[in-house]
């Protein structure tokens, strides 16, 4: 097996477990946006409200930035399985080049 045969596999597995990320991160993403939303231990002092709200707004923002890189992640993995793709129609051209110059 050529190395470019390779690094496609490698490519492809890895674009893979990258496009699957979502699907591992999807209830704790859920289960901590739920949780910004009941912070009532906070609303027993009412000298706390601005840091209920401010803690409620940084779980807001670190969600939406997770939801950010999950549409990152999905685009990088269809790049890498893109970049498999070009290794494998590499190595099949280089092979035939091979066998045309033997022949």
């Amino acid at each position: 097996m050529s190395d470019l045969k390779k690094d496609a596999e490698a490519l492809h597995k890895a674009a893979s477990a990258l496009a699957k990320v979502d699907h591992h991160t999807h209830k704790p993403l859920h289960d901590f946006k739920a949780a910004s939303h009941d912070l009532s231990a906070f609303g027993v002092l009412g000298s706390l409200m601005s840091a209920k709200d401010d803690i409620q707004d940084g779980m807001d923002t670190i969600t939406r930035l997770t939801k950010n890189l999950h549409k990152e992640w999905e685009a990088e993995a269809k790049l890498i399985d893109d970049i498999s793709d070009a290794f494998d129609l590499l190595d099949v051209l280089l092979t035939a080049a091979a066998r045309t110059k033997k022949g």
